[in-house]
């Protein structure tokens, strides 16, 4: 069971332990999530979207093992992990494209046979732990989802925002923004 994130603090603190980490990519996982959000933001996406764009990877940080299982093979589940743990501060249109982000690359290696070329090499590594393509009664259970327009968006995000030596926004300027998402109780 995946404990919930208590508040905004708790999100900053895990990206101060592992916001330096990287998974395979060229980029900390920080740059990655803020180029991500800043992807979001260029696009003029909803609040949610450019958060969900900022947090998308927060299952990496929450269980920093599932790292290392996804090289051995074994899909950690990051994107549920990451959905399960923010879902006590935010709502749904944050944390379901969050929970899509990685089905949403299987669909679209399914509609788009040259999406898969564009891919990182970490990418396709984990896409291959993560089921592939989709088959058809996956791509269309995945059509049915609420929040799909949104994860295929995060999901082009996900797969832009890995540039070295680009410079977006600092984690700072995304504070209250999502204060002002959390849900409240």
């Amino acid at each position: 069971m995946i404990s919930p994130l208590p508040s905004i603090d708790a999100i900053y603190a895990l990206f101060a332990r592992h916001g330096g980490d990287t998974y395979g990519e060229n980029v900390s996982q920080l740059q990655h999530a803020l180029q991500c959000a800043q992807l979001a933001v260029d696009h003029r996406c909803t609040d949610e979207l450019i958060t969900a764009s900022l947090l998308h990877d927060i299952g990496r940080m929450v269980d920093v093992t599932g790292n290392a299982d996804e090289l051995a093979g074994i899909d950690a589940h990051h994107e549920d992990i990451g959905a399960q743990c923010l879902a006590g501060l935010f709502g749904p249109a944050v944390t379901e494209p969050i929970r899509l982000h990685v089905p949403a690359k299987r669909y679209l290696c399914t509609i788009d046979p040259a999406y898969r070329a564009g891919l990182s090499g970490a990418s396709i590594l984990s896409l291959h732990v993560q089921g592939g393509a989709m088959s058809a009664n996956e791509q269309a259970a995945f059509e049915r989802e609420p929040f799909v327009r949104d994860a295929v968006q995060l999901r082009r995000f996900d797969d832009w925002g890995k540039r070295h030596g680009e410079h977006p926004a600092p984690l700072d300027a995304y504070r209250s923004m999502m204060l002002a998402l959390v849900r409240p109780g």
